[in-house]
């Protein structure tokens, strides 16, 4: 074939055909032109054994520049590529060299290179025995789409994984990587994996590593939390993330293994943030189940987990003001009223806060996460508050906290059509009674009919809606039940004998 050389193998088939056959036919038989046939039996030896041509077969385009011009810019500045040089000949020699010779000097570059170039970074394979080295790292999934209740869903996946066998182990993470998302993390997955290794590695994570200050120290946190388990805290060098190569390989199948399945699936929005959770550890699932057996020699090797786990939480004094509203760590959240003038003790975890008061857990929620490009995390729950906006729904309109109590986006565009439709006292009387209706029970529902009046350019009717969602009860008649006398029964027994 033209472009291809023959090889030694060609020409000794060819050579063995020909001995029975015409020039012609051993030549279709072995795959080669006719052409090529008489040059083999032309030439002695194989093709390995002849040196390689020493002509040209076309003038060398970059002659009177290579040597003269192009060298020496290269050895001034190894890093100049082919674009610029070119571009550098055409300014000097205006009309001589066009875009057909790029590739030329791209070739010559790169052998220059290979002789005279600066020494390159060499990668060295590392053996993982089994129970030795454990890695964690996050990753942002944004680039998922994934919607909890229609609203884009921006978090993280925090991910544990062992080198020999490749098992793993992820976490939902809302915010950032904080100290307290890989405590949580790195706990969950020792425990299930049920053993420790000896080495648990990160990259440089802030949460781990005081990487402002000068010796770059561990923190004290991280530092206790590997002591309790036993394991060695290691970390590569900061901005070499190949050296985590195990870990950050395994980031990318697994967004790219979410992201198959979330197209397979025909949606990316989950009803709540459980859900999604648990399609992340069916995935997950589906990876362990592939490394089983790698898993069951590791697993022997792992060191034994501690007694207890260690405390997955800071706490922090908060107090509820005026408001029904409390902050943690600049994230406002909201309280029953009841709860209004009370200082609570906030037990932050990863992922949720615990109120606490008197030694009495008197409210758990979700961490808060930003939302609507404020500046602040915001976690308003409406049912807190819909009672108090019952008695006073003026206060709805020009409310601060307005935009954040909506349980879902249909219920802020219901509100927009009725501010604009209607006067400000009705649209707020009817928003309240909604948001009232909902937290009766009838979010979900209330929430598929108020799309419908969009889809029919209608405004709600709030009293319609009560009567569809929450019909009142009819009375329950009295019944008046008369017990029969004892005796009846014995005058039936009678008659019967």
């Amino acid at each position: 074939m033209p472009g291809k050389k023959i090889t030694d193998h060609q020409v000794r088939k060819y050579k063995d055909h020909r001995k029975a056959l015409t020039q012609v036919a051993a030549a279709a038989k072995t795959g080669i032109s006719e052409r090529s046939a008489r040059r083999i039996e032309d030439t002695d030896g194989l093709p390995s054994q002849h040196g390689a041509r020493g002509w040209r077969t076309r003038e060398d385009p970059l002659r009177g520049v290579w040597a003269s011009e192009v060298m020496p810019l290269l050895h001034n500045d190894a890093a100049l590529n082919a674009v610029t040089l070119l571009e550098e000949l055409q300014r000097r020699h205006p009309g001589d060299y066009d875009g057909s010779v790029l590739r030329t000097l791209q070739r010559r570059i790169r052998q220059w290179r290979a002789q005279h170039g600066a020494e390159r970074d060499v990668y060295f394979a590392q053996e993982h025995p089994p129970g030795r080295l454990g890695l964690s790292d996050f990753t942002v999934c944004d680039e998922l789409g994934v919607e909890i209740t229609g609203e884009a869903f921006v978090h993280r996946l925090y991910q544990f994984t062992l080198a020999h066998s490749g098992w793993r182990h992820v976490e939902v993470v809302v915010g950032g990587e904080s100290f307290m998302a890989l405590s949580s993390g790195l706990q969950g997955a020792l425990w299930r994996l049920g053993g420790v290794p000896e080495e648990h590695r990160t990259d440089s994570l802030s949460a781990a590593f005081n990487n402002l200050a000068e010796q770059e120290t561990l923190t004290r946190r991280y530092e206790d939390l590997c002591r309790h388990y036993g394991m060695r805290a290691s970390r590569c060098n900061p901005g070499q993330s190949h050296e985590n190569g195990s870990i950050e390989s395994r980031n990318d199948s697994l967004k790219t293994a979410l992201d198959q399945a979330l197209r397979l699936r025909g949606s990316r929005t989950f009803d709540e943030r459980a859900g999604y959770e648990a399609f992340v550890d069916l995935i997950v699932q589906r990876f362990n189940a592939r490394v089983a057996k790698p898993l069951g020699v590791e697993r022997p090797m792992l060191r034994t987990l501690p007694a207890r786990r260690t405390a997955e939480y800071e706490e922090l004094p908060a107090r509820v003001s005026k408001y029904a509203i409390f902050t943690v760590k600049g994230a406002q959240y909201s309280a029953p009223s009841q709860l209004i003038g009370h200082r609570l003790m906030v037990r932050q975890y990863a992922q949720h806060i615990e109120c606490w008061l008197g030694g009495q857990c008197v409210l758990r929620r979700d961490r808060a996460t930003q939302r609507d490009g404020h500046v602040h995390a915001r976690d308003i729950d409406y049912r807190h508050l819909v009672a108090a906006l019952q008695r006073k729904p003026g206060a709805f309109a020009r409310w601060v906290l307005r935009d954040a109590v909506f349980p879902r986006a249909v219920y802020r565009q219901t509100w927009e059509r009725l501010a604009a439709a209607r006067p400000e006292r009705e649209a707020c009387k009817t928003m309240v009674g909604l948001l009232a209706l909902a937290a009766d029970g009838h979010e979900a529902q209330l929430a598929v009919e108020l799309e419908q009046l969009i889809e029919l350019e209608q405004l709600p009717d709030l009293l319609a809606l009560k009567q569809l969602l929450a019909p009142p009860k009819g009375d329950i008649p009295n019944v008046l039940v008369v017990l029969p006398s004892l005796q009846a029964y014995d005058a039936l027994i009678e008659v019967a004998l």
